[in-house]
């Protein structure tokens, strides 16, 4: 299981719950659905 956090709002992306699951790791067109501002090269992953 992967997880990206947002540095910014620090939102989670868990790659085992997002829709389709297939996506691994974060889409490159990926918008924090948080904030909906923060794009991918913010997040970070975590453990």
């Amino acid at each position: 299981m992967t997880k990206y956090q947002c540095t910014v709002c620090n939102f989670v992306y868990d790659t085992e719950k997002e829709k389709p699951k297939k996506i691994k790791p974060l889409p490159e067109d990926w918008v924090c659905v948080s904030c909906g501002i923060c794009g991918r090269d913010i997040f970070v992953e975590i453990e």
